[in-house]
């Protein structure tokens, strides 16, 4: 006979599944990186030394893309109908928070509001208060208490979600009060992956961060031993130009490696 195992598939990953489904509709152009980071961690790792506020390399990695989107922000914009383009004022960006809830690992999405006016530190404790924080399983998605009517969600049949999402990209005001018009995350934080991964959003733009690896790199004409992170970058095709990609890219790499 046949030996297999079962388990109680955790509800919190319909949201995850839904948004795929949805998410792979839109028309986004990933961009494959390496970005040397050895000059930023290098200061992060000297300001840690000094300071009891300590500067998580995720923390300081939002900042400078936010800043960056806030620069060429019609990358973070929706498109509205046919002819319109919402540009919210602010960046308010999504990430991933792992917490430990009735004994199992859930990821909970958390949003960084105004990330383009904080600093690394204070988006690093944002996010450290969040894992920190106690919460129950009736505390699911969207960073707040779940109202009736998302609880409600995971009962629909998969159509009818779907049509919510669908509902929800009509309607960008709603959408970013959710969630954002940014999104992060990174796969480095859970262990070392020699590569790039490309994510699934229905944000507008989306970074996706693998590991940081030491490579060799020419510098100066010498061959120098550089950390290194592959950074996925997503961008909406509907809302951003090829030529505005660029630029965006260039600037939040010269940005991030110069640190």
């Amino acid at each position: 006979m046949t030996q297999y195992k079962t388990q109680k598939f955790p509800y919190t990953r319909i949201a995850t599944i839904d948004v795929c489904n949805i998410g792979k509709r839109k028309n986004h152009i990933p961009a494959l990186i390496e970005l040397d980071v050895t000059k930023i961690r290098e200061k992060i790792r000297a300001f840690n030394k000094e300071n009891s506020d300590k500067i998580s390399f995720t923390g300081m990695m939002i900042s400078l893309i936010s800043k960056a989107v806030k620069k060429f922000e019609t990358s973070s914009s929706f498109i509205k109908g046919k002819s319109r383009l919402i540009i919210f004022e602010d960046v308010n960006v999504s990430i991933i928070v792992e917490k430990e809830i009735n004994g199992e690992k859930v990821p909970i999405p958390l949003v960084i509001e105004k990330a383009h006016e904080k600093n690394a530190a204070a988006i690093s404790m944002e996010i450290n208060k969040a894992k920190n924080k106690q919460l129950n399983d009736e505390e699911i998605v969207l960073q707040k208490k779940a109202s009736r009517l998302e609880k409600l969600y995971y009962k629909f049949p998969g159509f009818v979600r779907r049509y919510v999402w669908r509902y929800l990209l009509k309607h960008p005001a709603l959408v970013y009060n959710k969630m954002g018009n940014v999104a992060f995350t990174s796969i480095g934080m859970m262990g070392k992956v020699n590569g790039w991964f490309i994510p699934i959003s229905i944000h507008p733009v989306c970074f996706g961060a693998s590991s940081v690896m030491k490579k060799p790199l020419v510098i100066d004409n010498k061959i120098e031993i550089r950390e290194i992170l592959n950074l996925t970058v997503l961008l909406d095709h509907d809302v951003i130009d090829g030529a505005d990609m660029a630029r965006l890219i260039s600037y939040l790499a010269k940005n991030i490696e110069n640190g």
